[in-house]
Order: structure tokens, then sequence, then C-alpha cells
């Protein structure tokens, strides 16, 4: 087995076992970091799929923002550890299961029609080069000038989503004065 090889089954499992023990946790914080570990092995991927621009990326945006800000509204919402269930008084909503049904057939639908249009027919129109964006310059150039309003948009929202937490969890210190 080579040396790549290798090094993909080890990234693989290690995203994988970490995803899947993301959703076995009872505590949120370890969650939130083996999430991190998820994500880290999803860089290891990407550098060995020869895209180091999209492995930092990985790490900064997802394994260092985003994180960051999941790690930051829980420990704010101080949320405790996960009770067991108790199987008897467990009560799921009128119709729950019926909408997931339906969610989980639009999901597959939605990814056949992805797939049959990638390697579906060939409608004549031209595929994008895959040089066409290989540089960190041309990426951060197309990002800053056409997506310029998205981009400032998104980070607006993410400063309104913390500013909501913040409010929601707050404590009135000055009640019935």
């Amino acid at each position: 087995m080579s040396g790549e090889l290798a090094l993909f089954y080890l990234f693989g499992g290690a995203a994988v076992v970490a995803s899947l023990l993301v959703i076995g946790q009872r505590n949120p914080i370890y969650s939130v970091l083996l999430l991190i570990a998820s994500f880290g092995a999803l860089a290891g991927l990407y550098v060995l799929l020869d895209a180091p621009f999209m492995a930092v990326t990985q790490i900064i945006v997802y394994a260092g923002a985003i994180m960051v800000l999941f790690l930051f509204v829980v420990m704010l919402l101080n949320v405790p550890a996960e009770a067991p269930i108790d199987h008897v008084e467990l009560h799921e909503p009128q119709g729950a299961r019926w909408l997931g049904g339906v969610l989980a057939v639009a999901l597959l639908v939605e990814l056949g029609w992805a797939l049959w249009r990638v390697v579906g027919v060939d409608d004549g129109r031209p595929v994008a080069d895959a040089g066409q964006l290989a540089s960190v310059l041309e990426i951060g150039r197309v990002l800053f000038q056409e997506y310029a309003f998205a981009f400032e948009v998104t980070s607006i929202l993410i400063i309104v989503a913390m500013v909501g937490a913040v409010l929601l969890t707050r404590r009135d210190s000055g009640a019935g004065s």
C-alpha cells in the first residue's frame, strides 16, 4: 500500500470516527472538540487532494472561527451533559416521522439529480477549467470583487447571531429596581 493511500485511510477513518463520536457524546463540549478533530482530518484529506488552499480554509474558517463560535455559545448557554432518556415518557410531535421521511426522500431526489447533472448527458456547455481558480490570488480577487457583498452579509449575520445568543442568555441584574 502506498504512503498516500495509507494517509487517505488514516484521515478518512479519523474523520468518520470523530464524526460518529460527535453525535454519541453526552457532553456538548466533547462534541465540539470532536467536531474540530473531524475538520482537521478533512483538512488532511484536502492536502492529499493537492488542494492546500481548501485545507487552510478548512482549518481557519471551520475549525477556527465556526467552532470557536459553537464553543462560545455552548459555554455561554451553560448546557449541562445530556441526561439519559426515559423511553416510556418519550413522545414525538405529531407528524414528525412523516416530515422526516418526506425530507429524506427529497434529499435522495436532489442527490440523484445532482449526480445525473454531473455524470449525465453532455449538454454542449463548456466545462469550467480546473486551473481557472488555482491560485490563492485569483480566489481572493473573485471573492472580494465579485462576491464582496455576500461575504460582508455573511460576516454581519455571524455577528448578529453572537449578539442574539448573548442577549438571549443574559441575566437581568437590576430586576425589580
